[in-house]
């Protein structure tokens, strides 16, 4: 007999079907038992008559299936019950579960939830997280292929940072060195330069950090994206304000449900994000917080305090940070003047989400970029050869899936949002 989804059952009422699933919760009474049965698509709640059925073998979380009758009955899971006429135990559950997932919240810390991650996972508001995550995912890339993007892959393996080769992952690679790319960045100018203009890529990226915070991971999801014939980085914000309003209108629309399981709300995304200079913020920063920066960029708390300053003075909840100095920008960012460059942050209540701006495109401007930052400009010949031949001005960003799902969700630590964590201690699961 063909497996009945248990979203799908309100069709059957009345009928005959088989579910399979896990059980969730288990409530025996004098005369009647009461499964609650989980599948991937939502609850349901089986009746079993005691005379007939002896459940008391099975423990929650035993893997199960269930014949009956599908029948109108009001309860918290839904208009749908099942009358249970035969149960047979898939695999049953041999050791006591080391955290209580079926509880409405899930009490172990997150130490423990990630030691038994995919466990953790089975729990609905750990399980919402990612679903949410996936519809960001979904319309990130749906959004740019109606822009005229081209999704690619580029290699993870590479010979050397993008980033000028600091913060690097090395791998034996036969008889080479090589590295694990720290960003799509190089690729992602080439395959402009190459004629597909509009690129984008979700690939996981790596960062030879040793940060062990709330807000960092050393593998984690980058959501990229490159753009030719720009004139300058204001149309990558622009893109990105349209992107965010098009990924959050799919999340309300769409992930209801997962939204409602974590009590969470979409913001929204202003017709224009409100921008300023990182000099304005570090100066709002000293007069009206006293608060120095003396590196010349945002610490942790520098972000959350300029980001709680949007709020009350713009209401908005994003902040774009423009013109950062060069040398504060990698080698490949626009210079706009002696100090500064056409670049941007965005932030998203409080934490930075996604690094932008406008390239060069010039091959002796990035070639005397690159002396300027203390690179041999040799070393990198694979990527700077193209742009003897005609490259467009472009530009582009990177938004970071995890902290994009953490700062809308509410999560208190970005691992919360990363399926299987890569920190600065953790290697497994």
């Amino acid at each position: 007999m063909k497996r009945i989804l248990i979203n799908d059952l309100e069709s059957y009422i009345g009928e005959k079907i088989l579910i399979k699933g896990w059980v969730h919760r288990i409530r025996k009474l004098s005369r009647v038992s009461f499964l609650i049965i989980r599948d991937r698509t939502g609850f349901v709640q089986v009746i079993f008559d005691n005379d007939s059925f002896n459940i008391k073998n099975i423990k929650n979380e035993a893997v199960v299936s269930i014949y009956g009758k599908a029948a109108e009955g009001k309860n918290k899971y839904g208009n749908v019950e099942i009358q249970g006429e035969e149960l047979d135990i898939i695999q049953g559950v041999t050791e006591d579960l080391p955290l209580d997932i079926n509880k409405d919240s899930l009490e172990a810390n997150l130490e423990t939830q990630l030691n038994n991650r995919v466990l953790s996972l089975r729990h609905i508001k750990n399980n919402s997280i990612f679903k949410v995550q996936a519809l960001i995912a979904q319309g990130f890339q749906e959004f740019l292929t109606n822009e005229g993007f081209t999704q690619v892959f580029t290699p993870k393996i590479v010979g050397g940072g993008a980033e000028g080769g600091t913060a690097i992952f090395p791998v034996k690679y036969f008889e080479n060195t090589a590295y694990l790319a720290q960003s799509p960045q190089f690729y992602k100018q080439m395959l402009v330069a190459a004629g597909y203009e509009r690129v984008s890529e979700i690939a996981a990226v790596y960062r030879a950090e040793e940060h062990n915070t709330s807000r960092h991971l050393n593998e984690y999801i980058s959501l990229d994206l490159e753009m030719g014939f720009i004139e300058d980085e204001r149309e990558v914000m622009e893109l990105e304000e349209k992107l965010l309003r098009y990924i959050f209108k799919k999340l309300k629309k769409e992930g209801k449900e997962y939204l409602d399981i974590l009590g969470v709300s979409v913001p929204k995304v202003p017709e224009k994000i409100p921008f300023m200079p990182l000099k304005e913020a570090l100066n709002i920063l000293k007069n009206k917080y006293g608060k120095e920066h003396l590196d010349g960029d945002l610490d942790p708390e520098g972000e959350k305090l300029i980001s709680q300053y949007a709020r009350e003075k713009f209401s908005s909840e994003f902040l774009f940070l423009t013109h950062y100095p060069s040398k504060k920008r990698p080698m490949y960012t626009m210079p706009q003047g002696e100090e500064s460059t056409h670049s941007f942050d965005l932030l998203f209540r409080g934490l930075e989400i996604t690094t932008g701006g406008q390239r060069i495109h010039d091959y002796s401007m990035l070639v005397e970029s690159m002396i300027k930052k203390g690179l041999k400009p040799e070393d990198f010949n694979y990527y700077t050869e193209i742009f003897k031949y005609g490259v467009p001005p472009h530009g582009g960003l990177a938004i970071g899936l995890e902290r994009l799902t953490s700062q809308l969700l509410g999560l208190k630590n970005v691992r919360e949002a990363s399926l299987l964590p890569r920190d600065r201690t953790r290697i497994m699961p």
